[in-house]
């Protein structure tokens, strides 16, 4: 690993105060945004300004240097705030920190990507998990790449996106083969669509996204494996990812109990219910912790042991989290009940924790496989 930026990834920039500094401006946008439904734009601008789509990229290529475990904190502080924002951020900060990781180790094609994103504070919008072990779409072979058409759904971020990272399938003989790329949202064939109107999350942008005849150069495959199989490369990605994702959650349930409290503030009749809000965050927080604390920055080892210890910590933290929205909804009363009010958004938020990889019983069964010595995937 390359151990003179691993010393000074963590220096000078106070990225957590930046964002509290933005807070009541995000904050304000974020009531606007759900209630239209419509994408965290303004919101986006502000981060750009400030620098953040580029503060996890080492400063030697001219990034911000912030370290993985403090960009998982500024995605919990951006949840403080405004929920969307914060997690279609982790959508676009997870890509970067997994470039990091392979700077680290040597990766000429991670340093060059980073040094474009950090020069142009590119922001990047994928299909990640929701293409999972299978992907989908076809990528036919043509002179000098591929033909890709596809339908990709859960795109977050995706109109305010400068880059698209996804994969699509490609058939060569020996069975399927999942190709892994990155190219500009601009590409000719590229659509966004207009159709993410959903119960929670509503200012994520997460459109459904078409791919028609679009045109993939070899030099933009960043990746290949066979498709339906566990892959090495699923235990790099899901210890760096998970932990950014997390953060937001944990941040929207943070939220809640502030202003739970405020709304009993002195009355005793709010105190049971503080003290359970207390434990059930302090559960969620310490699994987030723990995550952070297990990917080791990045120096950890790529293992399955490793992942399935993050995804259980995510299950943990999942459930925890959702028990301390619901008491927080009960302690604030009727009031958080009504549209508008920031309770009711972050009780409508934090269901969409359960889609991120992977639901509980999915992750049980997952890990439960592992410790049995099977293979991950039935």
């Amino acid at each position: 690993m390359r151990q003179a930026v691993a010393n000074i990834m963590n220096v000078e920039n106070d990225w957590i105060g930046t964002v509290r500094e933005l807070g009541a401006s995000l904050a304000e946008n974020a009531a606007r945004h759900d209630d239209e439904g419509s994408f965290v734009a303004d919101n986006y601008a502000l981060l750009k300004e400030a620098k953040l789509f580029s503060a996890a990229i080492p400063r030697e290529l001219n990034g911000g240097g912030a370290s993985l475990a403090e960009l998982c904190d500024i995605v919990r502080e951006l949840g403080r705030h405004c929920g969307s924002t914060a997690l279609s951020f982790a959508m676009h900060s997870h890509p970067v920190a997994v470039n990091v990781f392979k700077f680290l180790r040597g990766d000429d094609q991670a340093e060059a990507t980073l040094r474009n994103i950090a020069a142009n504070e590119l922001v990047i919008s994928g299909t990640g998990a929701n293409d999972w072990l299978f992907s989908s779409g076809e990528a036919v072979p043509v002179e000098g790449g591929y033909r890709v058409n596809a339908h990709k759904r859960f795109c977050s971020g995706g109109p305010g996106a400068d880059v698209f990272v996804t994969s699509a399938i490609h058939e060569n003989g020996d069975g399927p083969e999942v190709l892994h790329f990155a190219i500009p949202m601009q590409s000719e064939g590229v659509e966004i669509q207009d159709n993410w109107n959903t119960l929670g999350m509503r200012g994520t942008g997460s459109n459904d996204i078409l791919m028609r005849d679009v045109f993939v150069p070899k030099k933009a495959i960043v990746a290949r494996r066979p498709s339906g199989k566990w892959h090495p490369m699923w235990d790099v990605i899901v210890p760096v990812a998970l932990p950014i994702i997390v953060g937001c959650y944990v941040g929207l349930a943070e939220a809640a109990v502030e202003q739970a409290i405020r709304s009993v503030k002195g009355s005793a009749r709010g105190a049971q219910a503080v003290g359970e809000m207390r434990n059930a965050l302090t559960v969620a927080k310490l699994a987030y912790r723990d995550m952070v604390a297990r990917v080791d920055g990045y120096g950890f080892s790529p293992s399955l042991d490793l992942t399935a210890d993050i995804l259980t910590r995510k299950t943990i933290a999942a459930d925890s989290v959702k028990k301390t929205v619901e008491l927080a909804a009960e302690t604030v009363g009727g009031e958080g009940f009504f549209r508008g009010h920031p309770i009711e958004r972050i009780v409508r938020d934090i269901r969409a924790f359960h889609f991120h990889p992977m639901p509980e019983r999915k992750q049980t069964e997952f890990c439960g496989r592992i410790r049995l010595g099977l293979g991950p995937i039935g």
